[in-house]
């Protein structure tokens, strides 16, 4: 598309509008004009018949050709713009003065009812030169014309100098756009001193800032929990391999080693292997549904690989409500084996995991309950937010990366689907909604 100024396209609007709306008025003035001339005319038609009848009916008892004659030539001399023809019977019995060389003349004939002239049908034929009306009728077509034109080339330019007026607050809003971005953080366009009609605009950039900025912010903290996450692993393989490398070792010594260093590989390789899936899900990927199971059979499967977990914590599981879904049953379990286990961390001792299956319009929903320590109101929204764990201390993070709940929110965006967390008086509800859609879609 090519590009277009908006300057140029009003003002060229403003020109035609105006040439429109101008020629609009001037036809219709034109026209009046024209319509009143016209009726001057039939007017002066019929007042020359009412003269006419009038000279008739006195000078046709007895009939007196020569009083007719100087009647109508008393009257008729001071009128050298019209010609009166008077037939009686077809024969003229009068005639007036030939009008002028005009190029415009309008006639009209009309015979007298009621009145007759030695006993013979009176015709009245009037001619009137039109010549100084259809002049005054084309300087006035031009004198408008000329308005119409000269007043559209006027407001065109002058609605060039508006258009630029009003377009200044543009090129203000788009000075003050230039200035925000990251490199000054908490920048915002103050919509009070711009139009109504730009505000909600600006009240959507403002708000794109807040949002790119927080986006912004968290890929800064994502790089440095990523650098933090991979720093110790290596540091702990590096500072083994030297210490190994520093003096002799059995063949078991050395077989500990390695078995040690090969975990710290394994959890660099399962760092890598999440994010790596995170990506894929924030590139759109979609979960391929199969046949539909049932969550309740996939809930008590994932507990009997975590129940060692949670002999060890000395916790019990139920399950609540069941629902048939169809989904990918690998990306779910995977979200389940990441709740439970979480759940199984933060949970009091000897205290019951409840799992909460419910199915609404269009969805089923899937809640772990847990029941611990209360989750400060301002980190629930931050649950599911890569590397993010509301223990500063990042206590366990040799074991658990902080990737778990962010790969359970892809999980649930991948089945069209969202996360929800609350946590109150000692119970932490963590969970997700999945659409019920047909399976392979």
């Amino acid at each position: 598309m090519t590009k277009r100024s908006i300057q140029a396209l009003l003002s060229r609007w403003f020109a035609v509008l105006t040439l429109v709306g101008l020629s609009i008025a001037c036809a219709a003035v034109y026209a009046a004009t024209r319509w009143s001339f016209q009726l001057k005319q039939s007017e002066q038609f019929e007042r020359y018949e009412e003269i006419v009848r009038h000279v008739v009916a006195e000078t046709r008892a007895p009939p007196n050709v020569e009083a007719l004659r100087h009647k109508l030539d008393d009257y008729f001399a001071g009128h050298p713009d019209a010609t009166i023809d008077l037939l009686a019977g077809g024969r003229s019995i009068y005639k007036s003065q030939q009008p002028g060389d005009g190029e415009h003349r309008v006639s009209q004939s009309v015979l007298l009812d009621g009145l007759a002239f030695d006993d013979r049908p009176v015709e009245l034929r009037t001619t009137f030169d039109v010549s100084s009306d259809a002049f005054l009728l084309r300087r006035l077509a031009w004198t408008l014309f000329g308005a119409a034109g000269l007043g559209s080339l006027v407001v065109a330019l002058t609605g060039a100098i508006v258009v630029r007026h009003g377009l200044k607050p543009l090129k203000l809003l788009a000075a003050q756009t230039a200035a925000a971005g990251p490199s000054q953080p908490g920048t915002r366009i103050d919509a009070s001193s711009f139009a109504s009609e730009l505000q909600p605009w600006i009240g959507q950039f403002n708000a794109l800032l807040g949002r790119v900025e927080g986006a912004y912010g968290q890929l800064e903290s994502f790089n440095a929990d990523v650098a933090h996450e991979l720093r110790t692993p290596l540091a702990n393989m590096i500072a083994q391999a030297e210490v190994e490398l520093s003096r002799s070792r059995c063949v078991t010594a050395l077989q500990d080693a390695l078995g040690s260093q090969l975990e710290e590989a394994q959890r660099l390789s399962g760092i890598v292997a999440d994010m790596l899936f995170l990506s894929k899900a924030d590139r759109g990927a979609q979960a391929r549904r199969g046949a539909p199971i049932r969550m309740a059979e996939q809930v008590t499967a994932v507990a009997e690989f975590h129940e060692a977990e949670m002999d060890q914590a000395h916790l019990s599981l139920q399950v609540h409500g069941d629902a048939e879904l169809a989904v990918d049953a690998g990306l779910l379990r995977r979200a389940l084996s990441n709740l439970l286990s979480n759940a199984i961390r933060y949970a009091e001792p000897q205290s019951v995991v409840r799992v909460r299956i419910g199915r609404d319009e269009g969805s089923v929903s899937l809640a772990i309950e847990n029941r611990g320590s209360t989750i400060d109101p301002r980190a629930l929204p931050h649950l599911f937010e890569r590397f993010y764990r509301a223990d500063r201390a990042r206590s366990g993070s040799s074991s658990h990366h902080g990737l778990g709940l962010a790969i359970v929110a892809a999980i649930a965006r991948m089945h069209g689907g969202s996360t929800f967390a609350e946590s109150a008086d000692g119970v932490t509800r963590i969970g997700f909604w999945l659409a019920n859609l047909e399976p392979g879609r």
